[in-house]
């Protein structure tokens, strides 16, 4: 059974119960290291529970807005479920005023492990918002939202960041919310700046140097393509668990070391999505992610995933989708790999129905080779690409239309193009009659259209009889 916010509490957070810290409250988590990171409109209960089954130690909720949740019953309703084996399990939030995160936190500090605050988000609306990634510069701000919570919630407190160009910097910061209170610290590799085109490559040596100067556990964020990746992770940096958020959305079984065709893991999210009555755009949003490079070869199955407006009629599409790409697999069709990475040394060619990590070539291939040729390279793709969906959606277009169908309306006698109205007094389309009306001040009922109503009124508003101008002429009156 699915427990929100407003029904009981239950869980390792209760206040009966001792408050752990550091390395203590990791191991009543079953000290994890893979780890599904906190994925705003994407890590709901239904995706926990998926990615759980494929390997999954720890989830995190998406990020919610600290005072949306505190002040609405119905954000939280809409955006925090849980249920008895969703655990262990932590909580984020963002914000800028301890009082409101900490009145948040309250309301889930039972149904938790712990209570996380993003400082790591990089996006405009975290700028526009001041939380997230900016502000990481308000130290004070940052150590008094931590310190709090640390002093009044049954449960730890930990934090998500991201490093500043400067190592120093970046363990003076992690320091700092150390001394705060933090209990388990994530860093993910990549400054704020690094996003979109300008991702980059996550620098494991900031956070091993993190690692070597703080004592509380620690979580690597970043790089992470295949479940060899991990391992490697672990031991350059040291922490103990690293933490994937891209990559579990293009291929949920990577902790399992596998990659599963797409249409399996589909059904698997959706019988869970049914079970947890999962929200539409949740359960679509995911299955763009899913099938993401699927899409880019079968233009007619996204097209008809596209159109779908609910969940039933996305089951519908599902059945489709897979008999489509099953059938494609029997055919083991050769023109099938849409990925062709050569310059990231342990990157995985698969079909389209495979799961597989979603390959930004700026993201890792650049600072492996020529960045600017590669970006060049990239912007003439994407040119190209948007160039033939244009195209093809004009063909799309143009297979619909009928040029013999016969139209509802006539068309409008004036200006040949917009279908003309049976019950308008000119048998003309509104802007036609809009023009019509002005000039001779009439009335039309039809458009709402009451150019002589509103003269009549001003004159008997005035007691004036106003001569009226018909346009062309010029008034006999002298101003």
């Amino acid at each position: 059974a699915v427990v929100s916010t407003q029904s009981g509490h239950y869980g390792r957070g209760g206040c009966s119960m001792k408050k752990l810290g550091g390395y203590e409250f990791y191991k009543t988590m079953g000290s994890p290291k893979l780890v599904v990171a906190p994925m705003v409109d994407m890590s709901e209960l239904a995706w926990r529970e998926l990615s759980r089954s494929y390997g999954a130690q720890l989830c995190y909720t998406p990020m919610f807005h600290s005072f949306n949740f505190s002040q609405s019953a119905n954000y939280r309703k809409e955006n925090f479920t849980t249920c008895p084996s969703d655990r262990p399990l932590i909580v984020q939030f963002c914000g800028n005023d301890p009082a409101t995160v900490l009145k948040a936190a309250r309301f889930v500090e039972d149904q938790c492990d712990a209570v996380d605050i993003n400082l790591g988000c990089p996006q405009g609306i975290a700028r526009r918002g001041r939380y997230g990634a900016f502000l990481q510069d308000d130290w004070d701000i940052i150590a008094g939202i931590v310190s709090l919570l640390h002093e009044e919630l049954s449960v730890p407190v930990t934090c998500k960041i991201r490093v500043f160009s400067d190592v120093s910097r970046t363990i003076e910061y992690a320091k700092m919310l150390e001394r705060a209170g933090c209990q388990l610290l994530t860093v993910h590799g990549r400054t704020r700046e690094m996003k979109g085109l300008h991702t980059g490559v996550a620098d494991w040596d900031q956070i091993r140097a993190v690692r070597e100067a703080i004592k509380i556990p620690m979580f690597a964020n970043g790089n992470i393509l295949y479940l060899e990746d991990i391992e490697r992770c672990l031991t350059h940096t040291s922490v103990e668990g690293v933490m994937t958020a891209e990559t579990n959305l293009y291929n949920p079984a990577l902790f399992t070391g596998s990659n599963p065709p797409v249409w399996e893991v589909v059904d698997k999210y959706l019988e869970i999505a049914k079970k947890h009555k999962t929200g539409f755009v949740y359960v679509k949003g995911h299955l763009f992610k899913l099938y993401n490079i699927t899409f880019q070869i079968k233009h007619d199955l996204r097209d008809l995933l596209a159109n779908v407006h609910t969940v039933e009629e996305i089951f519908a599409a599902q059945e489709t989708i897979r008999a489509a790409l099953v059938k494609d697999s029997l055919e083991q069709n050769p023109a099938v790999q849409v990925q062709r990475v050569t310059t990231c040394h342990n990157f995985k060619h698969f079909p389209y129905w495979i799961c597989q990590p979603y390959f930004r070539s700026t993201r890792l291939e650049a600072l492996s080779g020529d960045t600017k040729v590669v970006e060049t390279e990239l912007m003439a793709t994407r040119r190209r690409e948007r160039k033939e969906r244009k195209e093809a959606k004009s063909l799309r277009k143009s297979a619909l239309h009928n040029p013999n169908k016969k139209r509802k309306y006539p068309n409008c006698p004036t200006c040949n193009r917009n279908p003309a109205s049976a019950k308008c007094i000119h048998q003309m389309c509104k802007p036609c009659c809009y023009k019509r009306t002005r000039e001779l001040d009439l009335d039309c009922l039809q458009h709402n259209l009451i150019s002589k109503s509103k003269i009549k009124a001003g004159k008997e508003k005035t007691g004036v009889e106003s001569e009226v101008t018909v346009p062309g002429q010029i008034s006999d009156k002298v101003s």
